[in-house]
């Protein structure tokens, strides 16, 4: 059996990459700046938010829980699309192997 990349999986990888990126730096500078925390605090939270472990530190301020409300309800559809994205064609590939459509 041969084992090869091709560029569609690059590509999905790319994209599944940028997305769990852009989510993870939303959620670091919402609680950085609404959350008064540190940067790596702020790492931290969104990390375990966004792969649905639950939040770290407590939030304190009104703007902070409404941030981290938010952002915990975008996390979960978040993750579950880029593990999508991620997954789409070696799924496409099994699928073909065992030929269903």
């Amino acid at each position: 059996m041969k084992a090869y990349v091709n560029s569609l999986q690059i590509k999905h990888l790319t994209y599944g990459s940028v997305f769990l990126a852009f989510s993870l730096g939303i959620g670091v500078l919402g609680y950085h700046y609404l959350g008064n925390l540190s940067w790596t605090d702020s790492f931290l939270n969104a990390s375990m938010i966004l792969t649905g472990m639950g939040p770290v530190d407590k939030m304190i301020t009104f703007e902070s829980k409404i941030f981290a409300s938010c952002y915990a309800l975008y996390s979960g559809v978040a993750f579950l699309t880029s593990v999508g994205i991620l997954l789409g064609p070696a799924i496409h590939v099994f699928f073909k192997k065992l030929r269903m459509e």
